[in-house]
């Protein structure tokens, strides 16, 4: 059996073509808006408990 050698691969790439700041900025804009749905929910759950519950 033929002994062989390890290849080399090349060295990694440390650079990333993804844009951090465009990325930060649509999570921040997910989260605001999960926070306001979850108000939104809220108030209209406290809103149809006054109109149902006579």
């Amino acid at each position: 059996m033929a002994k062989t050698r390890p290849e080399h691969h090349a060295a990694p790439v440390l650079e990333s073509a993804m844009d951090y700041a465009e990325h930060e900025k649509t999570y921040n804009g997910f989260v605001t808006g999960v926070k306001w749905s979850l108000y939104a929910i809220a108030a209209m759950m406290v809103i149809l408990f006054f109109v149902i519950n006579p």
